[in-house]
């Protein structure tokens, strides 16, 4: 994927980068509200998106305070079309339980396998959220130890703390209750979740302009 130049959006006096993976889950009442960077799908185009844009962004002095991953996940606990905060992320991928390390943890790195994130938003209920290059559906569920999966937000997520940036997670539930069976299991809630994002992000606004975001520095 071609590298976007996507600038941080100001909000109540902060700058603010926006990322999505791909254009189906930006529909118009997210466009209205910011213009995101787009990673492409999955824990390696995330990373190197996230990783490129924030290094552009620091060499010219631009380096966001915020950076705000957001989009859909899949569920069997979390209800269909709501939207969620992320509380924590892990990498379902990683297993070096051969080598001795428990699954999820990767070796000789400095962080836990569990990674949290600050919540902001008061009203918004929260969820633990596991990230893989699989998609996950039907009896797979069985092996995931979080309410929420998706494929981007624990690699955004490394990217920012190697920049000292602090992130948020917010994701709409658009699979899951069934098996998942083709491109229409996955898009069919798109829609609502576009118009859920966009209102979590007017809350998130809000929080920002309250002064409300003490607790953004907890992770980076």
């Amino acid at each position: 994927m071609q590298e976007q130049v996507v600038k941080p959006t100001s909000i109540a006096g902060m700058q603010v980068l926006f990322v999505m993976a791909i254009d189906h889950e930006y529909g118009p009442h997210l466009r209205a509200r910011m213009t995101p960077l787009m990673t492409g799908v999955g824990p390696v185009e995330a990373a190197i998106a996230a990783t490129a844009c924030l290094q552009r962004l620091e060499a010219s002095g631009q380096l966001p305070d915020l950076v705000v991953t957001l989009g859909s996940a899949g569920s069997r606990r979390c209800r269909m079309g709501e939207v969620y905060q992320i509380e924590n992320v892990s990498w379902r991928d990683m297993d070096a339980s051969r080598l001795g390390f428990a699954r999820g943890v990767t070796p000789f790195a400095d962080h836990p396998a569990v990674l949290q994130l600050p919540v902001l938003l008061p009203d918004l209920p929260r969820a633990s959220l596991s990230t893989g290059g699989d998609v996950i559906g039907g009896e797979d569920y069985a092996r995931v130890d979080a309410d929420l999966v998706d494929m981007e937000t624990y690699a955004v997520l490394r990217a920012c703390q190697r920049f000292g940036v602090p992130m948020i997670g917010l994701r709409g539930v658009s699979d899951g209750a069934d098996e998942l069976e083709g491109m229409s299991g996955w898009t069919e809630l798109l829609a609502l979740l576009d118009e859920r994002l966009a209102i979590a992000l007017d809350k998130l606004t809000e929080v920002l302009e309250r002064g409300l975001a003490d607790s953004l520095t907890a992770n980076a």
